[in-house]
C-alpha cells in the first residue's frame, strides 16, 4: 500500500486549508472556582481571611509574596499596602547589593555581544547584601502581629513564612512589557534599555536565576498570583495549581501559542490562524516552546495563565519520560514553531553552532539541530541548504565580510538552492548553512536552544527597529561544516523519507532527522485510526493535513482531545498508548500528522 492507495475513495484537499486554530487553549482543572479568586477585592479578602485564620492560634503571622521578574512591582506593592491589614511591611529590594555591584557580577555572563551571552550559574542569594539580609531577617523574626514581605527572592531572604504567595509571570508577557519599557531586569534599574538588551539579560541571567529559585518553592506554594493581565489578577490555591500540573502531565495538551512579526514575515498565518488582518505581517509562531509558552488552566469560570515550563519543573518524568529526563534534566528538548514567508522574504542565511562550540562558548549541553517541514508552499518556494561543490571556504567568508560594507553577496554562487513543495522535509543538522526562501510556510522541528543562530547574510535589509540585524560571521566561520556540499546534501538532507509501517487506513513514514540529530520524526497519513505509543518518551505532534482529528485513549485514561489543522500538541510520556483518527469535517478525508520524539 502507498499513499495513493490509502486515499482512494477519500476526499483529498489540495487547496489551502483554513483552520479552527485555537489561539487560547485552556485545560479544565476544576469544575468550580472555589479555589480561585479574581480581582483585587476578592484576592485581598481571601489573603486577609487566611491571615486571620492563622492568627487564631498564633499571634504573629508572616505573609511572604515572592515574585518573578517582569511583575509590575510598584503597582503590586501599592495594592498590597492598600488592601491588607499588617503591622510591618518589608520590601526585599532594600536588601539588594548596590546596582553597580550587581552589574559587575552579571557582566561575565552578559558579555559585550549584542545577542549572545553565557548561561549563568548565579543564585538568587547572590543578588543580596549579606548584612542587609541579616537585618531583614531580624526585623521579620521580631515582628509583632502581621508582617508582609514582598519582592523577588523574598522566600530566599526570610524563608517561606506562614503563608507563601508566588507571583509568576509568563515569558511572552515579560517580553511585551520589555518592549514597552515597563519593567526592569533583576536587581537593576534599566527599563529604558533596548528590548534586545533586556531580553538578553533575561534569557542568560534573570530567568535562569529565578527558575532555579522557583523550583525550590513550588511544593510550598499556598497560592499562585497571576497578574499577566494587569487589570484581571487571579489568585489560585497552590494545591489546585499542583493538581492542574499533575493532570496535564498525564494527558495530551497544547501550550498557548504566540505570534510575532519579522522583517521577512508573511501572510499565511493571518488567514489560516485567523490573526489580526491589519498587522503588516507575521513571521513567527511559537507553538511549542515550553520555556517561552504558557499554560492556561481553567478553574470554573476563571482561566489562569502560568509558564508552561512549570510543568517541566513539577513533573519531569511523567512529561518527558525517564530517558529524556536523565539526558536533559528539567528541560523540554523539542521545539515546534512556524516560519511564515508567504508573500514575504528570505530568512537570513545562517548556521547553528556545533555541540562542542555551544558548550565551550555559551554553556549549553546541546545545540539547535533543526529541520524544515514544508507545511505549505507556492511554486517558486526554495530552501538554501549546504555549500556548493568545490567552493573555496576562505573566499566565501571573505565575500560575506565584504558584504557588510558593499551590501552585495552572491548567495547562489556558494550555497545550494533547492526547490521545495508542500510536505517536503528538509533536515538541517548543526553546522549546515541554510535558510528558507520566500513563499513558504515552514513548520520548524528542532532542538530547543533557539536563540543561537549565527546570521551570515541578511539580504541587505533592516530589522523592524530600522537597524541592521546582528551578523555573526566570526562565530559562523568556526562551525560551518564545509564537507556538506551538493551531493551529500541531496542524499542525506532532502526528503530522506522511508516507509516503515502500515495498517488499516494508515501509513507510517520515517522522515528524519539526520543520524547526527537526537530527534526522530514520523509522519502518518491516515483515513482510519492510527495506533501510537509514547515509548516512555514525550511525543510532540502537529496536524499537517486535515481540518481536525481526535486523540483518544484506548483505555479511557484521558478525555478525547480534538486538534485542528496546524495545531501542535504534546503527548506526555506517561500517556503510553493513544490513537489519532479523523474527526468532524475530516471524517472520510485524508489527514496527516508529523510526530517528533527523542531517540533512545
Amino acid at each position: 500500500m502507498d499513499r495513493s492507495d490509502l486515499v482512494a475513495g477519500a476526499e483529498v484537499n489540495e487547496t489551502r486549508i483554513t483552520s479552527n486554530y485555537d489561539k487560547h487553549p485552556a485545560i479544565r482543572v476544576e469544575a468550580t472556582d472555589e479555589n480561585c479568586w479574581a480581582g483585587w477585592k476578592h484576592i485581598s479578602t481571601q489573603l486577609q481571611k487566611h491571615v486571620n485564620e492563622r492568627r487564631q492560634y498564633q499571634p504573629n503571622v508572616v505573609l511572604v509574596v515572592d515574585c518573578y521578574q517582569g511583575v509590575y512591582w510598584e503597582s503590586l506593592e501599592k495594592t498590597l499596602r492598600d488592601t491588607l491589614e499588617y503591622d510591618s511591611f518589608v520590601v526585599t529590594r532594600t536588601a539588594y547589593k548596590e546596582e553597580e555591584d550587581i552589574r559587575e557580577m552579571v557582566y561575565p555572563y552578559l558579555t559585550d555581544d549584542r545577542v549572545f551571552g553565557k548561561l549563568t550559574s548565579l543564585e538568587i542569594q547572590d543578588y543580596f547584601d549579606p548584612k542587609a539580609v541579616e537585618t531583614l531577617k531580624k526585623q521579620v523574626a521580631s515582628g509583632q502581629g502581621v508582617t508582609v514581605v514582598v519582592g523577588e527572592g523574598a522566600a530566599a531572604v526570610v524563608g517561606h513564612g506562614d503563608i507563601l504567595v508566588y507571583v509568576d509571570m509568563a515569558r511572552w508577557e515579560i517580553q511585551l512589557r520589555m518592549r514597552r519599557h515597563e519593567v526592569n531586569n533583576l536587581g537593576v534599574q534599566n527599563q529604558q534599555a533596548t528590548f534586545s538588551q533586556q531580553y538578553k539579560q533575561g534569557f542568560f541571567i534573570d530567568w535562569r536565576v529565578l527558575d532555579r529559585h522557583k523550583q525550590t518553592l513550588m511544593d510550598s506554594w499556598d497560592y499562585v498570583l497571576d497578574t499577566n493581565k494587569h487589570n484581571e489578577p487571579k489568585l489560585v490555591r497552590g494545591t489546585s495549581i499542583r493538581q492542574g500540573l499533575k493532570l496535564v502531565s498525564n494527558k495530551p495538551f497544547r501550550v498557548v501559542p504566540f505570534f510575532d512579526p519579522g522583517p521577512w514575515g508573511g501572510q499565511w498565518m493571518k488567514e489560516v490562524c485567523d490573526l489580526d488582518k491589519s498587522a503588516e505581517n507575521y513571521a513567527w509562531c511559537f507553538d511549542c516552546v515550553p520555556e517561552e509558552n504558557s499554560l492556561l488552566l481553567r478553574f470554573g469560570q476563571h482561566v489562569v495563565e502560568i509558564p508552561s515550563i512549570n510543568l517541566v519543573f513539577a513533573y519531569p518524568q511523567s512529561l518527558l519520560g525517564q530517558h529524556v529526563y536523565q539526558r536533559f534534566g528539567r528541560e523540554f528538548p523539542i521545539r515546534f514553531d512556524f516560519l511564515d514567508t508567504m508573500e514575504g522574504g528570505n530568512l537570513s542565511l545562517q548556521v547553528h553552532p556545533t555541540k562542542e562550540y555551544i558548550k565551550e562558548h555559551f554553556g549549553l549541553d546541546y545545540t539547535q539541530d533543526e529541520s524544515y517541514y514544508m507545511l505549505d508552499t507556492r511554486e517558486d518556494a526554495v530552501v538554501y541548504l549546504g555549500t556548493k561543490n568545490g567552493i573555496d571556504p576562505t573566499e566565501m567568508i571573505d565575500k560575506l565580510r565584504e558584504a557588510q560594507q558593499t551590501s552585495r553577496f552572491d548567495a547562489e554562487k556558494y550555497v545550494n538552492k533547492w526547490p521545495v513543495k508542500k510536505h517536503d522535509h528538509v533536515l538541517i543538522p548543526a553546522g549546515t548553512v541554510h535558510c528558507s526562501g520566500r513563499n513558504s510556510m515552514v513548520l520548524e522541528i528542532s532542538a530547543t536552544p533557539y536563540i543561537f543562530t549565527f546570521k551570515l547574510w541578511d539580504w541587505d535589509r533592516l530589522g523592524l527597529d530600522g537597524k541592521p540585524r546582528p551578523i555573526h560571521i566570526d562565530h559562523g566561520e568556526k562551525v560551518i561544516q564545509w564537507d556538506r556540499q551538493t551531493e551529500w546534501t541531496k542524499k542525506n538532507l532532502i526528503n530522506a523519507i522511508e516507509k516503515i509501517g502500515e495498517g488499516d487506513g494508515w501509513i507510517e513514514e520515517k522522515t528524519g532527522l539526520h543520524a547526527s540529530q537526537f530527534i526522530e520524526t514520523r509522519r502518518h497519513w491516515f483515513t482510519g485510526t492510527v495506533p501510537h505509543h509514547t515509548g516512555n518518551t514525550v511525543n510532540v505532534l502537529n496536524l499537517i493535513e486535515g481540518r481536525e482529528a481526535i486523540v483518544e485513549s484506548p483505555s479511557g485514561a484521558f478525555e478525547p482531545f480534538v486538534v485542528h489543522y496546524a495545531e501542535t500538541f504534546i503527548v506526555p510520556a506517561a500517556v503510553g498508548e493513544y490513537t489519532v483518527r479523523p474527526h468532524g469535517e475530516s471524517v472520510g478525508q485524508q489527514c496527516a500528522t508529523i510526530k517528533a520524539f527523542v531517540r533512545n
